[in-house]
């Protein structure tokens, strides 16, 4: 047994590690309460933290379903404005009221009967499909001169009437139609068709009885221009029936960016003999023709037009028209009877290949017209009317066909060059070459540059070369022809000089999209037997080789005078409108 002082040394040692481990138990209390406290601060913290982004989500949401209201009321408005659209006082007959009940909702389900579609282009959705309004007025304020002061004739007489410069407003290219699609179901192609008419602005439309042109065509008449019925296919192309320019024409468009202006490159380009007609660059009636889809660049169209001629030398005028195949009407070429002896043609084909790939474009056309029939040039040189004349125009039919390769470049500068080559042939015997004025040579060379976004400059020049012979009849007949009688048959005869050449400048503004102004200059320089005009291929008004002798108008009233040798000279301001 411990001894009482033992056991009062235990008790003082018990009692001081009892105070120790009371201290010890205080600290970490302390410590616990201490790291409590800062998480209930932390605690607090993150309640707030929520608190406010819980705020700000119910603010967001507010604000969205503002939105959403706004979006309701104005769909409600469109729909109560279209109910009360469709719901206009119409009567319907018995009938009518069973296929509107039988036919389908309006745009298919999606879109309301001939409701605009969203863009630049005036596009409304049909049933199952779309039509497209499109247009262009494009109009000039024109001074030109035929360039014929000093000129003296084979008679000893001077040109007739005004010969220097003349003002005039001219209505170019200008039309308005509607083109479009419709689907058809399962079936691989889309139905389309186009219908195109003529505009004449500064003009009264009707028949044309100038002395330049004798026609009895109402170009400002319904579907006068480019228009036709089809089925198409982005995998198969497109086959088309109805009228068109030529694909021969279509294939150096891109290259010509003074169309519908005096130095239009159709003066030269498609243009055999220098006349306000362009016979490679016409627009081909009752023809089908077939439009490839892009192969990696590469589009194939192909035309046929049958002639409808039961003549088979062409001088009928072909069914469903109103004049002679080629332009002008029976009698323009001065035989009696009259008939289609002016350049009329039976069946034509024509066809381009084409590659477009980056700046590059890349062309071959063709084309040719049957039974050319052009005896009225035989009975302008034979005057005497031999038995020579009558031999030659039974052989004065002949096919003409033409070729042309091009190229176009656009450079990283905004310069674009083009280039075409193009070679057209007479199939005439030898005993016809003397007077064979449509087989030639041609070349065509371009320069634009784009000077600002809206400003362009663009230069052209075209050349005509020689041909094997020249018919004449006009002030530079002075030659006896194979067979003829002197002193009284006349004929330019083979070697004639009537090659030509035109140079053109153009300056171009676009004001808006929509809406561009242009200036341009430009002469015709021709050899002693050419007559080339200004204007060809596209302008209301042309300026070409006749004085203003016997030219009241009308087939019995003229008999203008065609001088060749002239350097005709132009300048005009005009403005175009597309939509």
């Amino acid at each position: 047994m411990p001894l009482p002082s033992q056991m009062a040394r235990l008790r003082r040692k018990s009692g001081k590690s009892m105070k120790r481990h009371a201290k010890l138990a205080a600290v970490v209390l302390c410590a616990m309460l201490a790291v409590s406290a800062a998480r209930a601060d932390e605690v607090s913290d993150l309640k707030a933290q929520l608190q406010a982004l819980q705020q700000q989500m119910n603010a967001l949401q507010q604000q969205l379903q503002k939105v959403t209201d706004k979006v309701e009321q104005a769909k409600a408005s469109q729909n109560a404005s279209a109910t009360q659209t469709t719901q206009a006082p119409i009567t319907l007959s018995a009938t009518q009221a069973s296929d509107s009940a039988k036919a389908p909702a309006p745009g298919n389900g999606k879109h309301g009967f001939f409701e605009r579609k969203p863009g630049s282009d005036v596009t409304l959705y049909t049933r199952t499909g779309e039509m497209t309004i499109y247009g262009k007025l494009d109009l000039s304020l024109d001074a030109t001169t035929k360039g014929l002061s000093g000129f003296i004739g084979p008679d000893g007489n001077p040109p007739v009437g005004r010969l220097g410069w003349l003002p005039a407003l001219s209505t170019n290219l200008s039309y308005i139609g509607v083109r479009g699609f419709e689907r058809l179901g399962d079936f691989p192609f889309k139905f389309v068709y186009q219908l195109e008419t003529q505009l004449d602005v500064t003009a009264t439309a009707g028949t044309s009885e100038t002395n330049s042109n004798e026609s009895n065509q109402v170009k400002g008449a319904l579907t006068s221009r480019n228009s036709f019925i089809g089925l198409a296919s982005p995998e198969w192309g497109a086959i088309k029936l109805g009228k068109t320019w030529s694909p021969y024409r279509i294939s150096t468009d891109i290259m010509n960016p003074f169309s519908g202006m005096i130095g239009d490159y159709q003066v030269i380009i498609g243009n055999t003999g220098g006349d306000n007609r362009v016979e490679f660059g016409t627009r081909l009636d009752h023809a089908i023709w077939y439009e490839s889809p892009n192969w990696h660049g590469v589009i194939l169209s192909t035309l046929f037009s049958p002639g409808q001629n039961r003549a088979s030398n062409s001088d009928n005028i072909a069914g469903g028209e109103s004049d002679c195949t080629g332009g002008n009407v029976p009698g323009s070429g001065g035989i009696i009877p009259a008939t289609c002896s002016d350049g009329s043609f039976g069946d034509a084909v024509s066809g381009s290949i084409t590659y477009a790939k980056k700046r590059l474009y890349l062309t071959a056309a063709y084309e040719r017209h049957m039974n050319v029939n052009r005896s009225s040039d035989i009975t302008g040189i034979f005057a005497s009317g031999n038995a020579a004349s009558v031999l030659l125009q039974t052989q004065d039919v002949a096919d003409e066909d033409a070729g042309k390769v091009a190229a176009q470049y656009s450079f990283p500068s905004k310069t674009t060059v083009s280039g075409i080559f193009e070679t057209m042939h007479r199939y005439v015997p030898a005993d016809l070459q003397f007077q064979n004025e449509r087989q030639r040579m041609g070349t065509w060379f371009a320069l634009s540059q784009q000077l600002t976004s809206a400003t362009s400059l663009h230069l052209g020049w075209a050349h005509a070369f020689r041909t094997p012979g020249d018919p004449g009849q006009h002030n530079d007949s002075a030659i006896t022809p194979p067979g003829g009688v002197p002193g009284t048959d006349f004929t330019a005869g083979a070697h004639a000089d009537n090659s030509a050449d035109m140079s053109t400048v153009a300056l171009k503004y676009q004001l808006t999209k929509n809406l561009g102004v242009y200036g341009d200059w430009a002469m015709t320089l021709n050899g002693p037997a050419a007559h080339y005009d200004l204007g060809a291929g596209g302008r209301g008004l042309t300026t070409d080789c006749h004085d203003a002798f016997a030219a009241a108008g009308g087939l019995v009233a003229s008999n203008p005078h065609c001088w060749t040798g002239a350097r005709l000279m132009g300048a005009s301001l005009g403005m175009i409108w597309k939509f």
